[in-house]
């Protein structure tokens, strides 16, 4: 769980850079920060939705 809310953190990050350094809408680097938000933030998803998952089996 604990990883999980690292990756929600470096996705908020990722989003903060995306908007402060990019120049545009559509510039290179900020389209890079905004993929690597979405991964952080689908793993943090995945991580969260495991833990619950084998919490309930036990």
């Amino acid at each position: 769980m604990g990883m999980a809310i690292i990756y929600f953190a470096m996705g908020i990050g990722f989003i903060y850079l995306a908007i402060h350094y990019g120049d545009s809408t559509w510039d290179l680097t900020s389209l890079i920060f905004a993929v690597v938000a979405t991964l952080d933030f689908g793993v943090g998803f995945k991580m969260i939705s495991d833990h619950f998952r084998s919490k309930n089996k036990k």
